[in-house]
């Protein structure tokens, strides 16, 4: 009876570890929303939508989807980029790296470094014309949509701390980095070089998870812990919320 007591704890334990809430959007800023939307989907792919791929025309086209992700546009100033915040970089798994870099370094991009190798794939970094880090891989086990990369001064509590809150099955990728695999997207998080700023405000403004109760979930958070920048409100057809993240980590949770 206690072995098979031990058993079934062990086993809810798993199982309560193994929960991932669906990982929703990227926000972003760019000076034309719709100039941005057409700029990725140039060089990344994707399908312009509106708010919830919607039809209303009374909505405007300011994301790409990827999927069941969204990449989604402020129309302001993007202010400071990417590098130097809690999320460093998000990336993109494609076959033909150097022919993207290429071409994003043509249409108002940068390059960031040379082309390298991480085992047998090829990884290079660009900036997008509004300030945004990207990285292209070439990982054929995920295509598409890749990775979120954060930066941190404890790598370590801070996967944590996403894993606690957010779910996601932990994982060393590529028996390298340690990461948590949402299915669609990765969460990587490396060592911060010096101080991290907050996200909020720059070109990389928050990450995105969804829930489908976020009365409940705000409750759940609140008692990990977890502060809320913004108590859930209606915002169009669907709830939302923010909250603060490690590092200075902008998070919105979405209820449609």
């Amino acid at each position: 009876m206690k072995k098979y007591s031990l058993l079934a704890v062990l086993f809810l334990f798993v199982s309560v570890k193994s929960f991932a809430a669906p990982y929703d959007h990227i926000h972003l800023a760019a000076t034309s929303s719709q100039e941005a939307v057409n700029w990725y989907i140039k060089h990344f792919g994707g399908e312009a939508a509106r708010f919830l791929r919607s039809n209303n025309t009374d909505y405007p086209i300011d994301r790409v989807m990827y999927g069941d992700i969204a990449v989604i546009f402020y129309e302001r100033d993007p202010g400071e980029g990417s590098v130097g915040s809690g999320v460093d970089h998000f990336g993109f798994s494609m076959v033909n790296v150097a022919d993207v870099v290429a071409g994003v370094v043509a249409d108002g991009g940068k390059q960031l470094g040379d082309l390298v190798a991480f085992g047998d794939m090829q990884i290079g970094f660009v900036e997008d014309p509004w300030g945004t880090k990207i990285e292209i891989i070439d990982d054929p086990d995920l295509r598409g949509m890749h990775h979120l990369h954060l930066t941190s001064p404890d790598p370590e509590s801070t996967l944590d701390w996403y894993g606690e809150n957010f779910g996601g099955e932990r994982e060393l990728w590529k028996g390298a980095l340690p990461a948590l695999n949402y299915g669609d997207i990765l969460l990587l998080v490396s060592q911060a070089s010096g101080e991290v700023a907050p996200t909020q405000g720059r070109s990389f403004d928050h990450l995105g998870w969804k829930f489908t109760d976020l009365t409940a979930t705000e409750s759940e958070l609140k008692g990990n812990g977890v502060e809320f920048t913004m108590d859930p409100r209606e915002f169009r057809t669907i709830r939302i919320a923010f909250a603060a993240g490690p590092d200075g980590v902008r998070i919105e949770l979405v209820e449609p």
